[in-house]
């Protein structure tokens, strides 16, 4: 699985949350409670970025901007309907400063 260097953790503050675009697909970097957590940024129940949803840093979750279905940050599941399948997640850490992400191309 390749590991990519995504950005110094410096600017991406707690609460916060950014896109990459990774090959193929674009992965959405949320920084909450400490913690750093990668999924894909696009939803499963339709074509929504889910980086430009509402962000709850104190539920660990994100909501689709297109139709309100919040998927769990640690899991890529979905709490609610409309979407049903979960988006893929991917294992983060930090190293001398730098956010990096496994991922599959």
């Amino acid at each position: 699985m390749p590991t990519v260097q995504l950005t110094p953790l410096s600017e991406l503050p707690e609460g916060s949350v950014r896109a990459f675009a990774l090959g193929g697909r674009r992965i959405a970097l949320f920084h909450a409670q400490g913690a750093l957590y990668a999924l894909d940024d696009t939803c499963s129940h339709a074509d929504a970025s889910l980086s430009s949803g509402e962000f709850d840093p104190d539920e660990l979750c994100v909501e689709c901007p297109l139709h309100g279905s919040l998927f769990d940050l640690r899991t890529g599941r979905p709490r609610t309907l409309p979407a049903f399948e979960p988006v893929a997640t991917y294992h983060t850490f930090v190293q001398d400063g730098m956010v990096f992400v496994e991922y599959i191309d």
